[in-house]
């Protein structure tokens, strides 16, 4: 299987489908970084990767017919989905995807959209002594967090830079911002746990897990 891809068909996507596609292949990128076993060369590749992803996405978002920003966020999408990230890394789980998945079935909401609502929430979520190491490396490696700082604090900033990063890109940070309130989350939580196989992810959901991060997301 191939793909040829040409920059110039994506001049005339929407802001709000570019901010989307942004966030859809940051999070492509993150979940297949925060994972029990990697290499050096791939942490490199998906650091590198988010890094690039913020630059030109913010390129393209200022100016749509960028044809370089547009060609390198273009390259991102494909190596953030063909699998090269993770080769050698143990598998990650997909959790936000899970999660997601799920709300776009009963919302019918934007994929992207609904990743960087989730994201940063499962990340404060799963931060703890043993993915403290690996939030800390993503701090200073992606945003260039001041390594003197204790390893908590710049844990905290990451996930918050994150944070800001989707909602300066003017994606909606909030369910409740895209019509989803809190009368099917049981409902959801219940499907997402049943389905996903999330208990085997890099920081294990249960049930009670996932249900708290869509309550958070809200």
């Amino acid at each position: 299987m191939c793909s040829f891809l040409d920059p110039t068909y994506t001049f005339t996507v929407s802001k709000k489908q570019t901010a989307a596609g942004i966030a859809d292949a940051m999070n492509h990128t993150i979940e297949q970084y925060f994972a029990e076993d990697t290499t050096l060369l791939n942490d490199g590749f998906c650091e590198s990767m988010l890094r690039s992803l913020m630059v030109n996405g913010r390129k393209c978002l200022e100016k749509p017919e960028d044809y370089t920003a547009r060609a390198e966020m273009m390259l991102c999408c494909t190596y953030g989905c063909n699998r090269i990230l993770s080769l050698g890394n143990s598998p990650s789980g997909w959790p936000c995807h899970g999660i997601e998945h799920a709300l776009s079935a009963y919302y019918d909401i934007t994929h992207g959209e609904g990743l960087a609502i989730i994201t940063p929430r499962w990340m404060r979520h799963i931060l703890n002594d043993h993915t403290l190491p690996r939030f800390v490396k993503y701090g200073i490696n992606v945003f260039g967090i001041d390594a003197t700082l204790s390893q908590r604090e710049i844990a905290e900033r990451a996930i918050d830079e994150t944070y800001r990063f989707f909602e300066s890109i003017g994606i909606p940070m909030h369910l409740r911002e895209v019509g989803i309130d809190d009368s099917r989350l049981d409902e959801m939580a219940h499907h997402i746990a049943v389905n996903e196989g999330l208990e085997t992810a890099y920081a294990p959901l249960t049930e009670q897990d996932i249900k708290q991060i869509l309550v958070d997301s809200l």
